[in-house]
């Protein structure tokens, strides 16, 4: 009983309760559902809290914060608490929980805008063009993102579609991409580490060699960002929020830094 207490009362505080904030989500995410179907009401936080693309109806600015406490899997939400209470305890010691918070949910609401940036960049020429054969008649411009479209929906003949069905079509793709989970963050803190503590020693599963943490923490970022760009049919990482986290922990160690802040 000692030992227990003893463990979790040397967890620092922010850590501690950002750990248990996420686990309490989770767990609701899997019993509320059930709870309210009794009275045949679908509740899905995470489509709730998660957040949504700027352009679809069910965005809402607080999703930038609310999604980094949701998460989809068991898989998903321990190795992210794992590497929050490995990394984060380390930082919240050396730094104090007030300039750590500040460091987690800069990082956090910054890997958002990031994502929301790139999905921007790819999705909204589609949005665009969807809006532009809706109010006109044209198709010219949609059928030049049919290749992407196709990823996402089966469609067998994109230039017969009439305007009710693309107006379907529109709402369908803007209320597709929803993201969750604390990743970003927690790249972030990856960075953090990397930076601050660049010759400690770290271990990689399947790869029983020690890699300094400055070399580990460049090899995430290359394959992040490869795998973002590669765009592989299947994946739904956010690479891009990963590569936001470790972007706006750079601005702002920078900026403390300068502010002479240690």
């Amino acid at each position: 009983m000692s030992s227990r207490s003893s463990f979790f009362g040397s967890i620092p505080v922010i850590v501690k309760n950002l750990i248990l904030i996420n686990v309490i989500l989770w767990l609701a995410t899997l019993v509320l559902p059930r709870f309210f179907l009794r009275w045949g009401i679908n509740v899905d936080l995470n489509d709730i809290l998660g957040m949504h693309y700027w352009a679809s109806d069910q965005f809402n600015p607080a999703q930038l914060i609310t999604y980094m406490f949701m998460h989809g899997s068991f898989e998903h939400i321990f190795f992210n608490m794992f590497a929050l209470f490995m990394f984060g305890a380390v930082l919240e010691q050396f730094w104090g929980p007030k300039r750590f918070m500040i460091y987690y949910l800069v990082t956090g609401v910054g890997a958002a805008l990031v994502q929301q940036l790139f999905w921007t960049i790819e999705y909204q020429p589609v949005v665009n063009a969807l809006t532009e054969a809706i109010e006109t008649g044209s198709k010219e411009s949609l059928l030049l993102q049919e290749n992407l479209l196709s990823r996402f929906f089966r469609i067998n003949d994109l230039a017969a579609l009439d305007t009710t069905s693309l107006i379907e079509l529109k709402h369908l793709f803007v209320n597709l991409p929803v993201t969750i989970g604390a990743s970003g963050a927690i790249f972030g803190l990856l960075l953090a580490f990397g930076w601050l503590f660049p010759d400690a020693k770290l271990m990689i599963i399947f790869f029983p060699i020690p890699i300094r943490a400055r070399i580990f923490v460049l090899m995430y970022a290359v394959a992040e960002l490869f795998l973002g760009v590669a765009s592989f049919t299947g994946d739904n990482v956010a690479h891009f929020a990963h590569l936001g986290g470790m972007l706006f922990g750079i601005f702002l160690i920078l900026y403390w830094k300068k502010k002479g802040v240690h």
